[in-house]
């Protein structure tokens, strides 16, 4: 008999990039740029960071350091297809040694995708997880990319991930591979002080959402072992390593997040949050996240006409709306599978140690408390959406198997069905 056979999973792997970390670190951007050896790079932005100064002032630095480089500002708000393929289109065609994305988790993703459309052979379809598309690998070495995260919210700069609203489809879709993960990650506080109130409201939630996901996520040794490393995949499960994160990151979001929404010069909060941010982000980024965000992609795929205050105006759910709005009966749901986990979260949030006989209530009513104060939508009716979308929204989520297979409990369309109904329901 061998001594070593176990049926379920007994290793996970987890990374995360090198981290500079405070209030003028963006000053230090151009020695760290020339010390990964570039000397042409392309910095990739958007128009509200490049509106605020920021982008130019990258670059400058930038220059100052003999690193010469171009700036792309045209980073769409909530990437498509299309303005990915416009950016990549950009940077084709020259020889950048280096990649930096200055901007939120729409700039850094972006950033991702164009770093593997430049470098890889293919469409981008091909890379798109499965079943939306091929899940192909990625063959070829892709080029140094650098972020500089200017939201407390996606935690992009620390993970593999990026994610696209891909039109055709009306669906929202992620692309994942250890080689899309930045190589060092700059994080400046100062960044964020102009942030609109909903913005830093929604890009909280989104912090908040990746911490509980990962926290109450499938444990890695709940899934079947694996017969080879290549199986190995890059959403590994709750794990000793990124729970110590996470709940770092839920403590931190309880604290400060009303603070940054209500007075975005408070320093100290913005600093917590972007701490934050980036302990939830190499949480997720090895553990995963599961329904919240899965239900996100179609909510904001679908969505018709819905405008949020403080984004550019066209019809658009931000990413922290999207999640947070099926959040409360989607922790509702997970309850069963780690009630003494889900009691500790709802602890860690609000600061008050939460009463069992609450139960399945406790996490979503310290939820909603927070939500409540931060003034953002509870539900997803806020967007438009009625009963009569519900199955499309199903039919959505279902597709998104990267992030179901660490949810912790088996997920049925009628349990999604439910979910919806009771986001519609709430007010």
């Amino acid at each position: 008999m061998p001594l070593f056979d176990p049926v379920n999973e007994t290793v996970f792997t987890w990374a995360a990039p090198p981290v500079k970390f405070g209030a003028g670190a963006l000053e230090e951007l151009g020695w760290d740029v020339a010390s990964l050896g570039a000397r042409r790079c392309l910095l990739l932005s958007d128009p509200g960071v490049a509106a605020t100064g920021l982008a130019g002032r990258a670059a400058d630095i930038l220059r100052k350091a003999d690193v010469e480089v171009q700036v792309y500002s045209d980073v769409a708000v909530e990437p498509t297809d299309e303005s990915v393929e416009q950016a990549a289109q950009y940077a084709r065609g020259y020889n950048w040694d280096a990649l930096v994305a200055l901007g939120g988790g729409s700039v850094i993703d972006t950033a991702k995708a164009v770093n593997l459309l430049i470098t890889q052979p293919g469409e981008l379809m091909e890379y798109v997880a499965a079943p939306v598309g091929a899940g192909r690998p990625l063959e070829k070495k892709v080029l140094p990319l650098v972020a500089v995260p200017t939201t407390a919210g996606t935690g992009s700069e620390s993970t593999t991930i990026c994610v696209i609203d891909l039109l055709g489809l009306r669906l929202k879709a992620g692309i994942s591979h250890h080689s899309l993960r930045p190589v060092f990650a700059l994080i400046d506080p100062l960044t964020t002080i102009t942030l609109p109130p909903e913005v830093s409201a929604a890009c909280g939630i989104d912090v908040l959402s990746h911490a509980l996901e990962s926290y109450t996520a499938k444990p890695f040794d709940a899934r079947p072992r694996i017969t080879s490393p290549a199986q190995r995949v890059a959403f590994a499960g709750a794990n000793p390593i990124s729970d110590l994160w996470c709940e770092q990151a839920i403590k931190l979001v309880g604290c400060n997040l009303r603070k940054v929404v209500c007075n975005g010069y408070d320093l100290p909060a913005r600093t917590a949050m972007m701490l934050a941010s980036s302990y939830a982000g190499i949480g997720f980024g090895n553990a995963g996240t599961h329904l919240p965000h899965a239900n996100a992609y179609p909510v904001a795929g679908l969505v018709q006409d819905y405008r949020a205050h403080g984004y550019p105006t066209m019809p658009m759910v931000p990413h922290g709306q999207a999640v947070g709005s099926t959040a409360i009966p989607s922790f509702r749901f997970t309850y069963p599978s780690d009630p003494d986990r889900h009691l500790r979260a709802a602890y860690l949030l609000s600061g008050r140690s939460a009463d069992p006989d609450m139960g399945e209530e406790a996490l979503p009513e310290a939820l909603r408390s927070l939500m409540a104060d931060i003034d953002m939508p509870m539900g997803i009716s806020a967007f438009g959406f009625g009963e009569a979308d519900v199955p499309a929204l199903v039919e959505g989520t279902m597709k998104q198997q990267r992030q179901l297979g660490v949810v912790p409990r088996p997920v049925s369309p009628q349990a999604l069905k439910r979910i919806y109904k009771e986001s519609l329901a709430q007010r």
